[in-house]
């Protein structure tokens, strides 16, 4: 088997096992450590918030989708207006890594049926109340897998830092925000590096 022919198992494995340990977790939510913690984190959170911040961190959780469509969108209007092929073709591998992110999301969120914090535990109260399910969080995998792509594509400092201050921020607006867990965020993290690795075969040298 290939170097590029691992990608897609190795991403099919870890769905599987996200899966599988997740069957068991909607049973004992409310008794794992894990669960707790999320908990705890959350309740800390919304007890610092200030307005201030609050519309820092509401501005950045609307930037997701201007960032993971303006990314690939402004990369292949480079390539067009430079004639660059390379600029072009990433912006493809960019647009694709996102949009299998997407996909997966919403697969997962299907299956584990993860309640939102504020309605798993009343202690909890979101800024705004999202809708659909909770794990993982949507926001975090497509602008994971935007800047990953991104930083692969084009990997120097100028581009790596920005692009996950940026997708970081709006991963961590959505705990702020009372609407995903830590542990949301980091399986979003999970899927859109995985997103993007499993695209890489688009990546131009």
């Amino acid at each position: 088997m290939t170097k590029r022919a691992y990608k897609p198992v190795i991403l099919l494995l870890f769905l599987q096992l996200l899966f599988c340990s997740n069957q068991s977790f909607a049973q004992a939510q409310s008794q794992s450590p894990i669960q707790q913690f999320d908990d705890r984190v959350l309740i800390d959170l919304q007890n610092t918030r200030t307005p201030a911040q609050t519309d820092v961190f509401m501005f950045l959780t609307k930037t997701y989708r201007y960032g993971d469509i303006g990314i690939p969108a402004g990369l292949f209007i480079g390539g067009v207006l430079g004639h660059d092929q390379q600029m072009r073709q990433n912006s493809l591998f960019v647009a694709s890594s996102t949009a299998v992110s997407y996909g997966l999301n919403l697969l997962v969120k299907t299956l584990v049926k993860r309640r939102r914090p504020f309605i798993q535990n009343v202690s909890i109260t979101p800024v705004y109340r999202a809708g659909s399910y909770s794990f993982p969080s949507g926001h975090t995998s497509s602008t994971i897998a935007t800047a990953t792509a991104l930083s692969m594509a084009y990997p120097k400092w100028f581009v790596i830092v920005p692009a996950y201050l940026w997708a970081g921020s709006v991963s961590y607006s959505r705990m702020y925000l009372g609407v995903h867990y830590p542990s949301d965020v980091a399986g979003g993290a999970v899927l859109g590096v995985g997103s993007a690795l499993s695209m890489s075969f688009l990546k131009k040298p």
